[in-house]
């Protein structure tokens, strides 16, 4: 199965799925969009008001905001995957619950194995605790750290630009760093295959060489 329909066969799932009680108040699930081979992925909280009349990711104020850092970053938003931890809007746009963390968990992670992103950036601190439990979004915004074989960057959910504006500039300052974490990750990915290539192009030429250990 291709990753195109697997997305599809993700999002079908979740369009149909009761696992928490955040599915009886949803007008539209969420599950997330954006290119199957998209470089980079962004994980937000949850649905607001216009993602659950949409059923599209960030597409209120706090969108246009990311959309406006994307393009300072030199990113197109239909080359990038927009996605969020919870799929239902949590009502009243509260915190999304542990519970309902849980129940989503499945869906995120196998969109993250199926597009295999180079770089996975999560926004807001309910997103950065999937993958940095531990941290505190106010020490290490915008820095990028390996997680299980994955780039993770922690960076303030959008929102938090909108509603607290002494914050603004640092968000905007992150995503600015955003072209040189994903060369990072390009060149992280060539190392890691050029060794393989190098073994077996001498086992092609001569069977019988002896390799070193």
């Amino acid at each position: 199965m291709t990753p195109e329909n697997t997305l599809i066969e993700i999002r079908a799932e979740i369009a149909q799925c009761m696992k928490c009680p955040l599915a009886y108040g949803r007008k539209n699930t969420v599950p997330g969009e954006g290119p199957a081979d998209a470089e980079i992925m962004f994980i937000g909280e949850g649905p607001g008001f216009y993602e659950n009349e949409q059923g599209k990711p960030f597409v209120g104020q706090a969108g246009k905001f990311l959309d406006e850092l994307l393009a300072s970053a030199g990113l197109k938003r239909e080359r990038v995957f927009i996605t969020n931890v919870v799929k239902c809007r949590p009502p009243d746009n509260r915190d999304p619950e542990p519970s309902e963390l849980e129940a989503c968990a499945t869906y995120l992670d196998r969109q993250i194995a199926f597009l295999h992103p180079k770089v996975i950036v999560t926004l807001g601190r309910h997103s950065m605790g999937k993958f940095l439990p531990t941290a505190k979004i106010s020490q290490i915004h915008g820095r990028s750290a390996w997680v299980r074989g994955q780039l993770i960057v922690a960076m303030y959910h959008p929102a938090a630009g909108l509603h607290q504006p002494n914050l603004k500039s640092t968000i905007v300052a992150d995503f600015k760093k955003l072209p040189q974490i994903i060369e990072q990750a390009r060149s992280s990915e060539m190392a890691q295959k050029a060794p393989q290539q190098i073994e077996e192009e001498p086992h092609k030429e001569d069977p019988t060489q002896l390799s070193f250990f």
